[in-house]
């Protein structure tokens, strides 16, 4: 059946969100769907033909989807926080990355029987891991909090930096390919270089003193990326992928405020990849070549029990982390998006050079992408429970606020075994919630840096209790995604009676009001400042909720119940909590009345 190229366009675009979906429902990267969906398509069921459809097109559209990609990866890339690292992560992204390249390379070389060249653009290519890949496995894992900080932060610096040194190993091929000296390849690499770090110059420039809009500056950026990259190849013949890393890398170091242009390079990224990815795998050759599949397999299965555990060994090496920690890590290493797309980018190009066994590259790539993502999603969270290393279900409690009743709230929680996180860009309450010994995080909990950065491990329920309407609910919607619709709770700012009828319906859309539609935020702060005061106490069977009611006073409202095994109910709007026996109940109670005088005490 014959498609326009707009329907069939349309139907990717369907196809990539279902595909997203699926990951999402799953737990799992979504480059695995968007990848074997494209192997459905193409070589298994020949109804989508990348090149027929796109023709000319192809390469170009490919070349600068992938462009965008890694100039998106490469702003997330600071140096400062480099020093901020263990020692445990700067030795994975350091010479453990340089000694996964060699092996990488010798397995390639050894066991697929591709050239030297080829072999090391692999193992450029293949040492990458990235946060697309590890924040989602990382859900499913749940390692304790050292594993889970080396194997965020690996993936972080990994993607830019991997990145840029595949591309100076493709851009030494294609010097070699063309018979080209040392001189004109150091030309090249220095002419993207240049290129790269004028365009955030003058970029930077632009957008601090505001010299286009604030509504343009994604637009402006997005042009400025294809421009540069279209520019620098120009000048040196493939050294636009360099231009716009090292542009991504310098203006992501540079004042400039990025954390807009990352949110928005991120969609159009999302965007990007779920359509690059399904046509890439659709254009993987059917039947591979003799002895590819057995051989990719077999490269497969060196890099995951044999090259990552001993390069994850080596680089912790006298690290905090112990032999447990030290085997998961060499464990988990999943390769992703800058494998996949840089990859096919190189065996496009170096394939109109005509260079041998470039026809390799991609399949074994893909081969590793698959076995990788699958293997350790399966396999991960049974080895980390039985080294122990795992942390239980989720629990903890992310407060965003750091007001007093949010600091009061968590101090509670805390004080009852429930780990709490406050999340707040307000520093004076920060400050104070560090003074109590509450752990915090500074900053937009919606933001791509909060993304990036925080540890989301352990918690498995938010409170919106910030004093802005508008920001707890668009945390509610954020974190409803990654933690579930009946996890998310915002404190009412209003009474019903005070917030008009459209604010009040759509509080109740939005997430289920924290504690009851009748509790406020001001309310609250009132009876903290009157006296009222937060009292927990374990129910018995001669002791029940209304008998510790009846201690305190009618008035005495319920915050949250523990159950015996740990699980943590959260009093709120929708679903009424009943506290039973052997429950451990929070509550807040009214100030104690004062005593009044006898006359006897008088005389």
């Amino acid at each position: 059946m014959h498609l326009s190229p707009g329907t069939l366009l349309t139907l990717l675009l369907v196809v990539g969100l279902v595909a997203q979906w699926v990951a999402w429902r799953i737990r799992l990267p979504a480059i695995l769907p968007l990848l074997l969906i494209g192997i459905v398509l193409g070589p298994a069921l020949d109804v989508f033909d990348p090149d027929a459809v796109f023709g000319a097109f192809l390469f170009p559209s490919v070349s600068l989807a992938v462009a965008v990609i890694l100039f998106e990866g490469s702003l997330t890339l600071r140096f400062r926080e480099l020093k901020e690292t263990g020692r445990a992560i700067r030795g994975l992204v350091s010479y453990g990355a340089i000694l996964a390249v060699l092996l990488l390379a010798a397995a390639a070389h050894w066991i697929a029987g591709v050239g030297w060249p080829v072999a090391f653009l692999f193992g450029a290519v293949a040492c990458v891991t990235g946060p697309t890949v590890i924040t989602p496995l990382l859900l499913t894992l749940r390692p304790v909090r050292n594993v889970a900080s080396a194997l965020r932060w690996e993936g972080i610096v990994l993607d830019p930096l991997g990145a840029l040194f595949a591309v100076l190993v493709f851009q030494g091929i294609i010097s070699q390919q063309q018979g080209q000296s040392v001189l004109v390849f150091l030309v090249t690499v220095g002419i993207g270089a240049l290129a790269g770090l004028i365009a955030a110059v003058a970029l930077g420039y632009i957008l601090l003193n505001q010299l286009i809009p604030e509504y343009l500056h994604n637009f402006g950026t997005l042009a400025a990326v294809i421009g540069v990259f279209t520019l620098s190849n120009s000048l040196a013949s493939e050294s636009g992928l360099l231009a716009v890393t090292i542009m991504g890398i310098a203006l992501g170091n540079s004042r400039v405020h990025v954390d807009d242009i990352m949110s928005f390079k991120k969609d159009l990224s999302l965007l990007l990849v779920s359509l690059l990815f399904i046509v890439l795998a659709a254009r993987l050759p059917w039947p591979l070549p003799d002895g590819m599949l057995v051989a990719g397999l077999l490269v497969f299965l060196v890099a995951q029990f044999v090259i990552r555990p001993i390069t994850a060994w080596l680089a912790t090496w006298g690290s905090d982390l112990n032999w447990r920690e030290r085997v998961l890590l060499g464990f988990v290493a999943p390769r992703g998006v800058v494998a996949a797309a840089v990859s096919s980018v190189f065996a496009l190009r170096l394939g109109d050079h005509g260079m041998a066994d470039i026809d390799a590259l991609v399949p074994l790539v893909f081969i590793l992408i698959i076995g990788t993502v699958v293997l350790q999603s399966i396999a991960a969270r049974p080895l980390a429970r039985v080294l122990r290393v795992a942390e239980p279900e989720p629990t903890g409690v992310l407060v965003f606020g750091a007001n007093k009743v949010a600091r009061t709230l968590a101090t509670a929680l805390r004080d009852n075994g429930v780990d709490v996180l406050i999340v707040s860009e307000n520093w004076r309450g920060i400050s104070a919630a560090r003074m109590a010994g509450l752990p915090t995080f500074y900053g937009n909990p919606t933001s791509r840096h909060a993304e990036m950065r925080l540890d989301l491990t352990p918690i498995g329920w938010m409170l919106g209790v910030s004093m802005w309407r508008e920001r707890n609910h668009l945390a509610c919607l954020h974190y409803r995604d990654k933690l579930g619709r009946n996890a998310v709770y915002h404190m009412q700012i209003q009474s019903p009676e005070e917030a008009s009828d459209r604010e009040s319906y759509a509080d109740v859309l939005r997430s289920p009001a924290l504690f009851s539609r009748e509790t406020t935020l001001s309310g609250l702060e009132s009876s903290l400042d009157s006296g009222a005061r937060i009292k927990s106490g374990k129910l018995t069977e001669a002791f029940g909720w209304s008998d510790f009611k009846s201690r305190h006073g009618e008035d005495t409202l319920l915050l949250f119940a523990l159950a015996p095994n740990g699980q943590l109910h959260i009093a709120n709007d929708h679903k009424p909590t009943e506290p039973q026996k052997g429950w451990t109940v929070i509550a807040l109670v009214p100030p104690r009345p004062a005593k009044t005088a006898s006359p006897q005490a008088d005389g």
